[in-house]
C-alpha cells in the first residue's frame, strides 16, 4: 500500500521556498504520492438561495493543482502526483487533456488525475460551464480525455463535445490513470464503469465496505477489479492510535493508497479538529510523526 499526503493547499502558504522544502522532505521521508485539493474560485456563502452546500469559501488560499504539480515535478524524482480532485466538469476537456499530457510528459509518467463534478455552481457557472449538467458532461469528458491521450488525431461529436479531425501531440509517454471523487451514488457509479480507482473523501471513516461494493459492481460490469485503486486519508489530529487503526483497516480492505491529512485552516468549519500545524517546519514533523507509525 502507497502512503501519501494531501497536500495541505490552506495551510502551507505562499513561499515558493517553503513549498519546496516540505514536498522534498516527504519524498526525503518516502512518502509515495502527494495528492492536491482544486477550486479555482471561492465563492461567499452568505445571501445564496439555495445554499451553497461546501465548506469552502472566499476566505480559503487554493494552489492551483495543474500548475503546482508541474512545478513540483521538477525538483522531485519518484513521488506520484495527484489530483483529488480536479472540477474536470467546469473545464475544457481539450485543455486538460493537453495539460495533464504535458504534466505526464514532464514528470515522467508520475500524473494520477482524479476528478469529479464540484458542488460550487458560483465557481462553475463563473468558469462558463453549466452546473446543472456537470454529470453527464464528465462521463463524455472523461471519453474525450483518453481518446486525445491514445489517439493523435480524433475525430468525435457528442452531445457536449465536437473535435474536427484534431490532436493534441505529444501524446502522453504513459496512460493516466483517471480516478473518480465524490460521495454521491453517482460518483460510486462512474467509477465503477469508467474509473482507474476512487479518492475518498477525507473525513475519517471507514470505507471498506464503500470499497467492497465498488469492486464488486465492476466486477459485475465485466471490468477487472484487480487494478482499481483506492485512497483514503486520515486525519493528524486524531493521533498515532487512530492513524494505526485506520491503516490496518484500509489494508485489509484492499486499499491502495493511504494518506495523511493536516488541517488548521478553518478546521472547525471543515468540520475537523485543529491540527496545531502551524508553520512549515511543523507540517514536516507531522509528516515524520505519521511515517514513523505506518512505516516503523
Amino acid at each position: 500500500m502507497k502512503i501519501g499526503l494531501v497536500f495541505p493547499t490552506c495551510d502551507i502558504g505562499s513561499d515558493p521556498g517553503a513549498i519546496r522544502d516540505y514536498v522534498q522532505a516527504a519524498e526525503g521521508l518516502g512518502f509515495d504520492s502527494l495528492l492536491c485539493f482544486d477550486h479555482v474560485l471561492g465563492a461567499v456563502h452568505a445571501g445564496r438561495e439555495p445554499p451553497l452546500p461546501g465548506p469552502y469559501d472566499e476566505t480559503f488560499p487554493f494552489h492551483e493543482p495543474i500548475v503546482l504539480l508541474a512545478w513540483i515535478a521538477a525538483f522531485t524524482r519518484r513521488i506520484e502526483l495527484a489530483t483529488g480532485v480536479l472540477v474536470l466538469s467546469q473545464r475544457p476537456a481539450a485543455l486538460v487533456a493537453k495539460q495533464a499530457a504535458e504534466l505526464q510528459l514532464l514528470s515522467s509518467g508520475r500524473l494520477r488525475l482524479g476528478v469529479g463534478v464540484g458542488w460550487n455552481r458560483v465557481e462553475s457557472e463563473a468558469l462558463g460551464a453549466r452546473f446543472a449538467d456537470r454529470g453527464r458532461r464528465i462521463d463524455e469528458q472523461i471519453e474525450v480525455l483518453r481518446r486525445l491521450w491514445r489517439e493523435p488525431v480524433v475525430d468525435f461529436e457528442g452531445a457536449y463535445h465536437r473535435i474536427d479531425r484534431a490532436g493534441i501531440l505529444p501524446l502522453p509517454p504513459s496512460p493516466i490513470p483517471i480516478w473518480i471523487g465524490g460521495a454521491t451514488a453517482a460518483a460510486y457509479a462512474r467509477a465503477a464503469r469508467v474509473g482507474d480507482g476512487f479518492v475518498f473523501r477525507p473525513d475519517d471513516r471507514e470505507y471498506g465496505e464503500a470499497l467492497a461494493a465498488l469492486r464488486a459492481e465492476r466486477v459485475r460490469l465485466g471490468h477487472d477489479p484487480s487494478g482499481f485503486g483506492a485512497e483514503c486519508s486520515a486525519s493528524f489530529a486524531r493521533g498515532p492510535a487512530h492513524w494505526r487503526r485506520l491503516f490496518e483497516h484500509w489494508q485489509a480492505a484492499g486499499g491502495t493508497h493511504f494518506s495523511l491529512q493536516v488541517t488548521q485552516y478553518g478546521a472547525e468549519r471543515l468540520g475537523a479538529r485543529p491540527a496545531n500545524v502551524h508553520s512549515v517546519a511543523d507540517h514536516i514533523r507531522a509528516l515524520e510523526r505519521f511515517m514513523a507509525v505506518v512505516r516503523p
